[in-house]
């Protein structure tokens, strides 16, 4: 007999949170540098970011969300290679109504092959912000996935487990306006070099410098760019000096069954109007969940 698409969907389920974390992206610490920088509006006992436009983003609303989104699928083995997926949103978005609703971030992973988890720290709330919050501090990162590892443990219903979760690799996914989180957690924040992958969902709005040095330092890692209107030049420019330091650059995923190390893909990303939709309906509908089926070192029971 052959399960309903609801029957398949409540199997693959797995277990998902919402967890309030020490070491999340925000708040900034009130007296430190980066605050005292980026915060240039004043309210009686109120502090916010007037962008460009006029709009003011006040730091109890936007910069002071702690949580994060957590999913370990059914089919999760510990027994097996795993990875960790550590996802950065884009602007104007809320972890349970974007990440985990309408992108569908915890399907798409528990879809599949992959023995993979789901890590997703919210950034500005609701903003169009790419501040990158504590990430952008020395270590950052790294201390960020040590207690991720502590969360999911509890998730995952054995508290035994943290010493398992603060040892798997990561792949680090970026969209949009998450570039410049992901930039500085990999050339900053990563003192432990557990990130072994990246890819940027049309992304690439800045930072080349960073993601260039790198993919350059080790060649050991892969990194995929897809790139739609806005992020196109940045992502031939990357390309470009890429291939002039002799790091092979191919085209796209065509005919590449198993993303291997050093594997380094900028590509176009498909239909140019599609940003808002496209971590859900990028080049190929559920593009991470087609990622993470290319990652053959790492596949769960089926």
């Amino acid at each position: 007999m052959v399960a309903s698409g609801a029957a398949n969907a409540q199997l693959r389920a797995g277990k998902t949170s919402i967890s309030e974390f020490v070491t999340s992206p925000f708040p900034l610490d009130g007296s430190s540098a980066a605050a005292t920088e980026y915060f240039n509006e004043i309210e009686g006992t109120k502090r916010g970011r007037k962008t460009a436009t006029g709009r003011i983003y006040w730091e109890n609303e936007t910069y002071n969300d702690q949580r994060v989104l957590l999913h370990i699928p059914a089919k999760f083995d510990m027994k097996k290679p795993a990875v960790i997926v550590v996802f950065f949103h884009g602007h104007g978005a809320i972890l349970e109504r974007d990440i985990r609703d309408r992108q569908a971030l915890p399907e798409q992973i528990s879809s599949s092959a992959a023995n993979a988890v789901l890590v997703a720290p919210q950034f500005a709330v609701n903003a169009a912000d790419s501040n990158p919050g504590r990430f952008a501090e020395a270590g950052g990162f790294t201390r960020f996935l040590n207690e991720a590892a502590v969360h999911l443990s509890i998730l995952h219903g054995d508290q035994r487990t943290v010493r398992y979760f603060q040892t798997l690799p990561v792949i680090l996914v970026s969209y949009s306006g998450g570039y410049r989180a992901a930039a500085l957690a990999i050339t900053r924040g990563d003192t432990e070099n557990r990130v072994k992958g990246v890819v940027l969902l049309d992304s690439l709005y800045g930072e080349a410098d960073n993601f260039e040095r790198w993919i350059t330092s080790d060649r050991k890692r892969f990194f995929i760019s897809t790139y739609l209107g806005s992020t196109k030049a940045r992502n031939l420019e990357l390309q470009r000096v890429l291939r002039e330091k002799g790091v092979p650059v191919k085209g796209s995923l065509e005919g590449m069954r198993r993303l291997m190390p050093g594997t380094v893909v900028v590509m176009s990303g498909g239909n140019e109007e599609n940003h808002r939709d496209y971590v859900q309906d990028g080049w190929i509908a559920n593009p991470i969940t087609d990622l993470l089926n290319r990652l053959r070192d790492f596949r769960a029971a089926r």
